[in-house]
Formats: C-alpha cells, sequence, structure tokens
C-alpha cells in the first residue's frame, strides 16, 4: 500500500470524527505553544541581558577591594583600602594589553537646584570612564584631564538627576547645582541608559573629577575600584592576568600571600547570567513539555477508542488480503497526522502568543528556528510513540474474532 493511499485513509478516518480529533489535537496545541512561548521569552531574557551587558563596554574589566586581614581582623571588601592612584598609574603604564584606565570612588548624598532636590549618587573619574563605559554626552561636553588635576568642581548629570533638578525640558548646562552643601557647575548631560540587568536606574547619577570627589566630598586617599578597558575584546583575559601581576607587585604580596583585590570582566557576568537563563529556559521549557506529554496520552487513548470502534472494518479488511503491517501503519499515520497537525497549529499559536506578551508586557523575546524545529520534532515523535501500541494492537487482531465483535 502507497503512502499517499495510507494518508488519504488515514485523513478520511479522521474527518469522520471532527470535532474529537480538534479536542485530541488540543493537547499538542497547547503544549507546542508552550514549548515555543517558553523559549522564546527564555532565549529573549539571555540576549537582553547580554546586550545590556555589552552596552556597558565588551572589553571592560574593573578592580576592586577584597577583603583582607588587618591586625588578625577579617576585612569586608567595601572597608578594605587596598587599591590606590598609584595602582591606576602602574597599570595603564606597565599592562599592554590594556588601553585605558580611569579611578573611581563614588558617595550618596542630596542634590540641590534652587528650590529641587534630589537624593542620588556622585561619581568621581576621569574623562576616559566615559569611553571604557560607553557613555556619550547629548549637551555640553565632559570635564578635561586639566579639571581633574585642578579638582575642578564640574560636573555632568545624568537624565534622571536632570528631570528632578530642573524639569524634563530645561538646559542645565552651564548652571549650579549643590551636592553637601559643595558647588558644582553643571558642563555636560549624559545620554539616556535606563535601567541596568540589575534593576538600578543607570541615569540617576552625577559624574565629576575623582580627584574633586575624593578631597571635597569623601575626603579621602584611596580609590574604591579602578575600571579598565583592553585594547580589545579579545585582549580582555590577557588583561586580567596582567593587572592581577601588576597590583600584586605594587601591593607587595608574597607567593603565599592571596589577592587583597578582585577582577571582574564582562565576559565573566556574560557567562554567568547566560548560564542562569538557560537553566531558567531549560525549566520554563520541561514545565511546558509536560503538557505535550498529557496530548500525547490523549492521542493513544483516542486511537484505543478508535481501534475498538474499527474492530469489524479491521477484521474485513484482514479478510479480504490486508496484511497486518498495513493496518499498523494506518493507524500509525493517523496518529502521526493528529499530533503534526496539532504541532504546526501549535507553532502558529506560540509565536502569536510570544508577540503578544512581547507587545502587552513589553518582555523581551526572541523567535528561533532552532526551538520550532524543536517543538515539532518533539510533538512528531509523540505521535509515533502513543501511536504505535494502539496501532499494534489493531494490526494483531484476529481476523475471525474481529468479524464477530459486536
Amino acid at each position: 500500500m502507497s503512502f499517499f493511499s495510507l494518508f488519504k485513509i488515514a485523513l478520511l478516518a479522521l474527518k469522520r470524527n471532527k470535532f474529537r480529533a480538534f479536542l485530541t489535537m488540543l493537547g499538542v496545541i497547547i503544549g507546542v505553544a508552550s514549548v515555543i512561548a517558553m523559549l522564546a521569552i527564555g532565549q529573549g531574557s539571555k540576549e537582553s541581558i547580554q546586550q545590556q551587558i555589552s552596552n556597558m563596554g565588551s572589553n571592560m574589566l574593573f578592580v576592586r577591594p577584597g577583603s583582607i586581614n588587618s591586625r588578625g581582623v577579617r576585612l569586608s571588601a567595601s572597608e578594605a583600602q587596598s587599591l590606590t592612584l598609584a595602582d591606576s598609574r602602574a597599570i595603564l603604564r606597565d599592562c599592554p594589553a590594556v588601553a585605558m584606565v580611569s579611578p573611581q570612588v563614588q558617595g550618596s548624598g542630596q542634590a540641590i537646584a534652587g528650590a529641587r532636590n534630589w537624593p542620588t549618587s556622585i561619581h568621581g573619574v576621569n574623562p576616559d570612564y566615559l569611553e571604557i563605559r560607553k557613555i556619550s554626552i547629548v549637551h555640553g561636553s565632559s570635564f578635561s584631564a586639566k579639571d581633574v588635576n585642578s579638582s575642578a568642581k564640574v560636573c555632568l548629570l545624568g537624565q534622571t538627576v536632570v528631570n528632578n533638578l530642573f524639569g524634563p525640558d530645561a538646559e542645565p548646562v552651564g548652571q549650579l547645582i549643590r551636592f553637601n552643601r559643595i558647588p558644582f557647575k553643571v558642563i555636560g548631560v549624559l545620554s539616556e541608559k535606563g535601567e541596568s540587568t540589575f534593576g538600578r536606574d543607570q541615569d540617576d547619577i552625577i559624574l565629576a573629577p575623582y580627584t574633586t570627589v575624593m578631597k571635597r566630598i569623601l575626603a579621602i586617599s584611596h580609590l574604591q575600584r579602578i575600571y579598565i578597558s583592553a585594547q580589545s575584546e579579545d585582549l580582555v583575559e590577557q588583561a586580567a592576568v596582567e593587572v592581577s601581576a601588576t597590583l600584586r607587585r605594587e601591593h607587595k604580596l608574597p607567593e603565599d600571600r592571596d589577592d587583597d583585590f578582585n577582577i571582574r570582566t564582562q565576559q565573566e557576568l556574560v557567562t554567568t547570567f547566560s548560564a542562569t537563563s538557560e537553566i531558567l529556559t531549560v525549566l520554563l521549557a520541561s514545565i511546558a513539555a509536560i503538557s505535550l506529554l498529557v496530548g500525547g496520552i490523549g492521542i493513544m487513548n483516542i486511537m484505543y477508542v478508535s481501534v475498538t470502534e474499527r474492530t469489524r472494518e479491521i477484521g474485513l479488511r484482514m479478510a479480504v488480503g490486508g496484511k497486518g503491517r498495513h493496518i499498523l501503519l494506518q493507524f500509525l499515520m493517523e496518529s502521526i497526522l493528529l499530533s503534526v497537525s496539532g504541532g504546526l497549529l501549535g507553532i502558529g499559536l506560540g509565536i502569536g502568543c510570544s508577540r503578544l506578551v512581547a507587545s502587552f508586557l513589553a518582555w523581551p523575546i526572541s523567535i528561533t528556528s532552532e526551538s520550532i524545529a524543536l517543538a515539532f520534532a518533539f510533538c512528531s515523535a509523540i505521535g509515533i510513540f502513543f501511536g504505535w501500541y494502539p496501532a499494534q494492537k489493531a494490526a494483531s487482531l484476529d481476523p475471525i474474532d474481529a468479524l464477530r465483535f459486536e
């Protein structure tokens, strides 16, 4: 019997019970749609995280103090004062894979402009910080190395600070603000960056020369972080090795002592968050696949009913020369047709649901051909797996007993 004949017979059998066939396919439709939607949401979240981290500078790495022992007492990283300006100069001087370096200190306080005020944070950096973090200026200009050397009281404002101190349509460049009673002249406005991967508002920030913040705001001589840009993305790991060696030499650490600093790269963040996102994606897809298995059980149940209802038909076909394999292939074709049809409808529903989620909930989604192929292959395999046993039972019926069946 040809494939076309089997397909035609299976299609006619399903047409006799259209509504029952649709209800049987419903489990597969919902299962496939759920798998595609969950994979789209998971993949979209992963790509969004990778994009946000890359926007901070794909070849960026930073150094922060590590926990250290002081007179037998273990100090946390936030209390340690192991990084200095000399360290940042040594990194730029002695690390060939490093392109730019920016010291960084920060403090929190109240920013005031006229009758308005806003709680925010001020970051002390040098001009290279903007390039390292991929931050641009939309109005005004950045401070210069001369401003850093003279501890000038100038600053750059993030868009959130501008909106709260001056209003969304104001022009703050050239105006004065106060931060913890210290006056600063606004010389530039930063481009809008939105929320970070961690949910922090990246526009709620003031940037000023690090010397100004260290002397006039924090009254400290140590650094809280050192931001570094490698010569290229391929040299990030090499830069990290060079920075580690340089800092150990500068801090005069013997070989048996642990580092008193920590180096983090963007690649590590991407790898960590990607791994977490992949685990969540697999978990969501696995939960969605359960409904696909339930749909497969529904197919098996209906095929059992179909075999029982058509026992006399099976006996008649065998009596006129039909082979057992022909009966098996006929019922198996019906099962596959149910699962494949449900799979195709489920793919359309899954793509539609994913786009609705993106439109109404503003969640990032990414529908890939791999996820569609995986869902379709899975539903096809379910049709074969759950349809085989009922088809085998039909093929093994005794023709005489089947003809006598009432």
